[in-house]
């Protein structure tokens, strides 16, 4: 058996499509020019970073977004990159706000960034990562504001392809508030941004303390990996016919691999996404989904 690729690339353009149309459909419906801003905080020089914010602004221009880029030094300051986050949440011409991590681990004189200080303090209608504990409680409720995007990604490729969850067993390797818990919520609910198939899953979510978790990967109907070690889940530890979902980005000699050795999961799977092409293309998609969402609350 050769896998079936999960285009997640393909995906994304059609969801950048659909925000554009929105965007230009919210334009008529006011009788004015109406382009949703994001803005982007990026704080030194890391060069993935740095990639990552120029895929974004290209993104946001393909959907009729205006991207801005705020740069900071990486010796600035926990006061300076809050005084940013301060004056963005003011400005009434910003509907969205990420501040891109991770933060330089040098960065404030030394001591280190104190990024969840950092998250908390963006306006909740325009977090539109979805990282702050107010709009984290809203999805816990079963009543998101912003959802957020890797995970939301994942929800739309599997809707998009066809995929059904709904009575499955999904594992979910990693733990992080980014992509593990919320990815677990969000697929364990009654029902969710794409419908009931993909959600009323049993999820496991698997770390790096479980026991056995061969084993564990192995009772999986839907594998999703979020560890950040390259090729960690290996073709043995995938159920036969599973669905894998590969949201790792690591760097491997000059090469970009996942969490999972794709050439072995490949003869095992059923379907499997790629790296590159695969989640982060939707992640992206999904950032810009939520930030016309946020431009619509802010105007009501």
């Amino acid at each position: 058996m050769t896998a079936k690729l999960l285009d997640g690339k393909q995906i994304a353009a059609e969801i950048r499509e659909e925000v554009a149309h929105e965007v230009k459909k919210t334009a008529l419906e006011l009788g004015r020019p109406f382009s949703p801003c994001l803005v982007a905080v990026l704080v030194g020089e890391d060069p993935a970073s740095q990639v990552y914010v120029r895929n974004k602004q290209r993104a946001c221009e393909k959907a009729g977004i205006e991207g801005r880029t705020v740069r900071l030094p990486a010796e600035s300051t926990q006061a300076d990159l809050m005084k940013v986050v301060q004056e963005l949440n003011e400005d009434a011409t910003v509907n969205g706000i990420l501040v891109q991590l991770p933060l330089p681990k040098q960065g404030n004189g030394g001591a280190g960034f104190d990024e969840r200080e950092v998250l908390d303090a963006i306006d909740p209608l325009k977090d539109v990562d979805a990282f702050s504990p107010i709009n984290v409680g809203l999805l816990m409720q079963g009543r998101p504001r912003f959802l957020p995007c890797t995970p939301h990604g994942i929800v739309q490729l599997l809707h998009r392809c066809d995929i059904s969850v709904a009575g499955k067993h999904v594992v979910v390797v990693g733990r992080s508030d980014i992509v593990g818990k919320p990815m677990a919520m969000m697929l364990a609910g009654r029902d969710g941004s794409c419908g009931r198939e993909v959600a009323n899953a049993t999820v496991t979510i698997a770390h790096s303390r479980t026991e056995d978790l061969k084993s564990v990967c192995r009772s999986a109907d839907c594998l999703i990996a979020a560890v950040g070690v390259a090729e960690m889940i290996k073709g043995d530890m995938i159920k036969p016919g599973a669905i894998v979902i590969d949201v790792g980005i690591n760097r491997v000699d000059g090469k970009l691999v996942g969490d999972v050795a794709f050439e072995e999961a490949k003869q095992v799977a059923a379907a499997i996404t790629p790296v590159p092409g695969g989640v982060g293309p939707l992640t992206i998609a999904m950032l810009l989904h939520n930030t016309l969402l946020a431009a619509r609350l802010q105007m009501a």
